[in-house]
């Protein structure tokens, strides 16, 4: 293991003569810390695939789902409910998850109808992630590690909870280990035949990202030798609106309106996503497709200097944003495309911009250079699969060299003044040309 570690810390270096794409490698400079993201895979509201959601975000579809109240009545939501000014008719939902192939990963039907439809639908997007990639497990020369993420179990709440009898006699143990969120990257590692490190990341809605700022960790330390990383969330029941409450983080009207003036909550759903990253030196002389190169990542936190629990902090955002920047060795005016948080509230929306400008204009005084998007205005807040969502989109985006448009922009938020910062909201799509750096991008959660 020594040997083989000394012999790829010193692949040579590939010299950069100006090369336009990512398949002209030789022409590609290979830092020591790049990491290779060699396939992907995602479900996503009204987007089954990896091809669907990117014709989704091209197009600019809103994906969300709005419900007539024949739909709601049929899934069991009460009239009475149904006639409350507040309840809001609309989710980001997916299709078919009730649909599993129990057989082909080895399960009975009955430990398939047990098993929360997140771990299931996980393990189906790994696999078909290493399929992209061009992976097989049993014939990999290497360990390869898994760093998932995934919210909380409402499929136990709602439907196993209500049926006593599961968790009689012997029963209950089975319940547990098919339902909670630490057993799910050792059942798909355990499928999959994955024997490098293998956990879940939990940090909320960041969950996601910071799984694969882990994953990369795990390869700079050569702790593994390919990494998996990404989350899942499924809201159960899925056919069924909400209820808004003023001041909450919900949207009165279904629709999430990132950095509008009109911007009063974001709408959550259901989605899932997992790329699949290797050390770039391994990767290209293994001959792996390259969507695009990690060059860097950084976390943080708050702490208690903020204005409440749930609020994001300016000084916070700008320490971390500055801190990946520094750990990529890029300048801020080599970054093209800003895939935000994004969330569409009038207090998060302004935070994020002025922490991005407070970074930015360190070392730049370029107006509206940098465009800035948001995938919740398609998806809305698909919470432990968040990051991995709006990563996936600039991905996408990379490889296809367009920008794809956020949508639900009219006018801007008062409180943002884009017109003397480095950025702009991106409203359709536009075609993303290779200037005098490569295609770059910053992803944040």
């Amino acid at each position: 293991k020594v040997e083989q570690i000394e012999r790829r810390r010193h692949l040579p270096a590939i010299e950069n003569n100006g090369g336009e794409e990512m398949d002209s490698i030789n022409n590609y400079f290979i830092g020591e810390k790049d990491i290779a993201i060699i396939g992907m895979e995602g479900r996503f509201p009204k987007s089954r695939d990896i091809k669907t959601f990117w014709e989704n975000l091209k197009n600019g579809v809103e994906c969300v789902t709005f419900f007539t109240d024949e739909e709601l009545l049929e899934a069991g939501i009460k009239p009475e409910v149904l006639k409350d000014p507040n309840y809001v008719k609309a989710a980001p939902i997916l299709d078919d998850i009730d649909k599993f192939d129990a057989s082909f990963f080895g399960y009975t039907p009955r430990e398939a109808q047990i098993m929360d439809p997140q771990q299931r639908l996980f393990l189906e997007i790994c696999w078909k992630a290493l399929e992209d990639a061009g992976c097989v497990p049993e014939k990999f020369d290497g360990l390869i590690g898994l760093y998932s993420s995934v919210a909380w179990n409402t499929y136990l709440l709602s439907n196993l909870s209500t049926n006593k009898e599961l968790f009689e006699g012997g029963n209950a143990f089975q319940v547990f280990t098919t339902n909670d969120k630490d057993f799910m990257p050792t059942r798909v590692s355990y499928k999959l035949n994955l024997k490098g490190p293998s956990m879940n990341i939990q940090t909320s809605c960041s969950s996601s990202l910071v799984a694969t700022h882990m994953a990369v960790l795990s390869l700079l330390n050569y702790e593994c030798d390919i990494a998996l990383a990404g989350g899942c969330t499924i809201k159960v029941p899925q056919k069924c609106g909400y209820h808004y409450q003023e001041g909450s983080l919900a949207a009165p009207d279904g629709h999430c309106k990132a950095f509008d003036s009109r911007a009063n909550g974001t709408v959550f759903g259901s989605g899932a996503g997992v790329i699949v990253l290797k050390r770039m030196a391994e990767a290209v002389e293994d001959g792996d497709h390259i969507y695009a190169v990690i060059k860097g990542s950084a976390i943080n936190n708050d702490g208690s200097l903020k204005v409440s629990y749930t609020a994001p902090s300016v000084d916070g955002q700008a320490q971390v944003v500055a801190e990946a920047m520094a750990v990529s060795e890029v300048d801020a005016e080599s970054i093209g495309y800003i895939e935000t948080h994004g969330t569409g509230t009038s207090l998060g929306d302004p935070i994020e911009i002025s922490a991005l400008s407070k970074v930015f204009t360190e070392t730049t005084f370029k107006k509206q250079f940098c465009a800035v998007g948001s995938v919740k205005t398609n998806v809305g807040h698909l919470d432990s699969a968040a990051g991995i969502t709006g990563l996936i989109k600039t991905i996408l985006a990379l490889k296809n060299k367009a920008i794809p448009p956020s949508l639900n922009y009219e006018k801007p938020n008062a409180k943002i003044d884009f017109d003397n910062s480095p950025f702009f909201v991106n409203t359709e799509l536009r075609q993303w040309e290779r200037g005098e750096y490569p295609r770059r991008a910053g992803v944040s959660s």
